[in-house]
Parts: structure tokens; C-alpha cells; sequence
């Protein structure tokens, strides 16, 4: 679980989510698919993009959940154990 739970997740990426100017001059919006391992100790690693959108949008997405905090890892029969998670980042430009 994420420190402080999905309403924290969602917190951390808004403010630290930066649309690329290149993307944003491409017209480029969707939904980029980062798949990750939260380890037995919480850290995030091995981020790969399993949905792609652009490559800045992806590069970006990746940028910002492999900088995540630690969470709070998975436990099965009492121990912690690594887990596989998918986050979807949703990009839409801003209204003019």
C-alpha cells in the first residue's frame, strides 16, 4: 500500500506530474500504463511502461513512479513478499 493510501498516491502524482512541452505541442493525451515491483522492503522498482502513449509522456510517467516513497510492502504467511503492481496514468491537456 501506498504511505497514506490511494487518496495520498493520487496527491503525490498530481504535484510532482510535469506535462512535457514537447507532448503538449504534439497534441499528445491518453492513458500511459506503468507496470512496477514494490519490493519486500517497499521500494519501487523495475518500472516499465506497459501502455505507451508518447515517448515523453512515458518517459515522465516512469520519472515519477520510480521517485515514489516507499510502500508499505505486500505480506503473505505472516512475511513480506514482492509485488507486482500497474498504475495508470491518465494525461489530458489543459483547457485553453
Amino acid at each position: 500500500e501506498y504511505p497514506g493510501g490511494q487518496e495520498a498516491m493520487m496527491k503525490y502524482m498530481a504535484a510532482n506530474l510535469a506535462y512535457p512541452e514537447a507532448a503538449k505541442k504534439a497534441g499528445a493525451e491518453g492513458l500511459v500504463v506503468v507496470s512496477f515491483v514494490v519490493d519486500k522492503n517497499g521500494k519501487v522498482k523495475n518500472t516499465k511502461v506497459e501502455k505507451s502513449v508518447s515517448s515523453e509522456l512515458d518517459k515522465e510517467s516512469l520519472r515519477v513512479v520510480a521517485a515514489m516513497p516507499d510502500w508499505k510492502p505486500g505480506i503473505d504467511k505472516g512475511k513480506a513478499v514482492d509485488v507486482v503492481m500497474k498504475l495508470p496514468v491518465r494525461w489530458v491537456l489543459p483547457a485553453e
